[in-house]
């Protein structure tokens, strides 16, 4: 079976590797911790990001970050703020792969969806994206797990289905790389908000409102991106959303559900190794719908707390203070 390289063994990226080495495939993990590259090669264990899972023994873990990008298979796991920085030095390494893009997230400082940054970097990739509803702990022990594969090329698309395919981890293919993109990023900081609405106890009618209000935040984000509504109601949209604002294992949850709690968000960030990519994305979010003309206000609250200071028990009455309106107007 061919190679195949994961970039990035956080918890995802592990799991990631896991499922792609129950397939039959040698990979090659890039993790950027030393010790994590020894825990992985020597025990068959990432305890720090992934623990309780046994590994398989054809993944070999390395620092050395141009050794994952060998393969003519790529799959791009690290965190959405550092793709940037990991794909720079491997660039030319890229060209004319199959890179599949993991990471879920808008780059705060520019607002570009991974896919925007990995093109400009290394434009003669082949580029496609991973996202669903996806706990990383269940996928690497095996559980059932449907995702989004999404790639323009339907040939690359296919063959990247086959490889990463099993009986439990199934992708559905798709020709909307925007889409999936799109509901991996706005579902984490929607994620955040439901975790702030259980953590007020401010009761399952609040959190489904929430839901329901936000995916309509996404639809209409997504759409002025170029993303088919199809999409935003599949796996990488609707159901990673769901998974995300009802799941106590998805991390963005948990920091809301802190925050709903008291908890000071710089003292509950410094306590955790793992990323809550909603934090980073929701000012990036909310500032590029705005130069799409495209009002986000759950989106807008988020980023107000944990960006700017707003108190949560603020920016929940200045959502609660909006006007009434009818349910399908895009505002």
């Amino acid at each position: 079976m061919a190679p195949v390289g994961v970039i990035g063994a956080g918890a995802w990226g592990t799991a990631l590797a896991n499922a792609i080495a129950a397939n039959g495939h040698a990979v090659t993990l890039w993790a950027r911790e030393p010790e994590v590259v020894a825990a992985i090669n020597r025990d068959r264990r990432n305890p720090d990001f992934l623990p309780g899972i046994a590994l398989s023994p054809a993944i070999r873990a390395t620092a050395v970050l141009v050794e994952a990008a060998q393969p003519t298979a790529v799959f791009l796991a690290a965190p959405a703020q550092h793709v940037r920085a990991v794909v720079a030095p491997i660039a030319a390494a890229l060209g004319g792969k199959r890179l599949v893009l993991c990471a879920k997230g808008l780059e705060t400082a520019t607002g570009a969806l991974m896919s925007e940054i990995v093109q400009a970097a290394a434009p003669a990739a082949t580029v496609a994206v991973l996202s669903g509803p996806t706990f990383a702990h269940e996928v690497a022990a095996g559980k059932p797990t449907a995702v989004t594969l999404a790639c323009r090329d339907p040939a690359a698309g296919a063959a990247l289905v086959e490889l990463v395919g099993s009986r439990t981890f199934r992708p559905y293919l798709s020709r909307d790389p925007v889409g999936a993109q799109v509901g991996g990023a706005v579902k984490n900081v929607l994620a955040i908000a439901c975790g702030i609405v259980a953590g007020k106890g401010l009761g399952d009618n609040a959190r489904a409102a929430l839901i329901t209000r936000g995916f309509a935040e996404m639809l209409r984000f997504g759409r002025a991106l170029g993303a088919e509504g199809d999409t935003l109601m599949g796996l990488s949209g609707l159901g990673d959303l769901v998974l995300t604002c009802t799941g106590t294992a998805s991390r963005n949850y948990s920091l809301g559900l802190a925050l709903g709690q008291g908890a000071d968000l710089g003292r509950y960030l410094g306590e955790r190794r793992s990323v809550a990519e909603g934090v980073y994305s929701a000012g990036a979010v909310v500032a590029r719908a705005a130069t799409l003309g495209v009002e986000m206000p759950i989106a807008g609250a988020v980023d107000a707390i944990v960006n700017r200071g707003t108190a949560v028990d603020a920016a929940i009455a200045a959502l609660l203070a909006r006007p009434f309106r009818a349910e399908g107007e895009t505002r």
